[in-house]
């Protein structure tokens, strides 16, 4: 038998709490952008309503939500946990 020593290895998580909380936020963002992107039904399939389909809700406000979620995602990954 040898007596060599091994080294302690102490394994730390990739992501701590609040990047989770913070991976959970861009989720639920990005959600909610895609909620309100999706849509646009009509009731009579003959019929383009174009106020509907090129709506303000549709057309900026939806893509930009999903880019802010999608910012936080980078941000939550890139984050350093807290050391405790």
């Amino acid at each position: 038998m040898s007596n060599e020593k091994k080294p302690i290895v102490v394994k730390h998580p990739l992501f701590g709490k609040e990047n989770f909380m913070w991976m959970l936020a861009g989720l639920v963002i990005m959600t909610i952008g895609f909620f309100l992107m999706a849509g646009g039904k009509s009731k009579d399939p003959n019929v383009f309503n174009d106020s509907e389909i090129y709506s303000t809700t549709r057309i900026t406000i939806a893509p930009i939500l999903i880019l802010a979620g999608l910012i936080v995602e980078i941000f939550a990954i890139m984050k350093k946990p807290k050391e405790s």
